[in-house]
């Protein structure tokens, strides 16, 4: 589902990140989250970037695994700062979203969670509730029919 509107939040339209990669501070209690739990701000920023497709719980997890397993969990979160770019046009490429998740990786998921609020989105709500929000409440999916066939 395309969400109109969610994208012409307070951000430049020069290539621009919204926020500088050492901006942290600017949003405390996600800095706070991200250092402590960075496997939930990488969830959060996973669902809105997948548009809903990719829950924040199924990405966290996978996150989590990762980083026990290899202890490299960055290169997973740098493809999705590559996805941000790429649906944005802002500046960098491949090797610079790797390099800032490797040597950086708290600096640049706020970044990330920043530049999608910027955008208009609040993360923490997820994909379904940002398109909730921007559709007033209402549903607009199929009724549900209650019942079924009884004796």
């Amino acid at each position: 589902m395309e969400v109109e509107g969610m994208h012409a939040g307070k951000h430049q339209d020069d290539g621009e990140w919204s926020t500088g990669l050492c901006d942290c501070f600017e949003d405390v209690p996600n800095c706070c989250m991200t250092f402590w739990c960075p496997c939930v701000t990488f969830g959060e920023v996973a669902e809105i970037v997948d548009r809903g497709s990719t829950s924040c719980g199924t990405a966290g997890a996978l996150y989590t695994l990762i980083a026990c397993v290899t202890g490299c969990a960055c290169f997973y979160s740098c493809f999705y700062r590559t996805k941000i770019r790429k649906q944005y046009n802002l500046k960098g490429d491949d090797c610079e979203d790797c390099l800032l998740h490797f040597f950086c990786e708290v600096c640049a998921l706020t970044q990330a969670y920043r530049e999608l609020n910027h955008r208009g989105f609040d993360v923490s709500l997820g994909w379904h509730g940002n398109v909730g929000r921007q559709s007033g409440g209402v549903a607009t999916g199929a009724p549900v029919v209650e019942g079924g066939m009884t004796r």
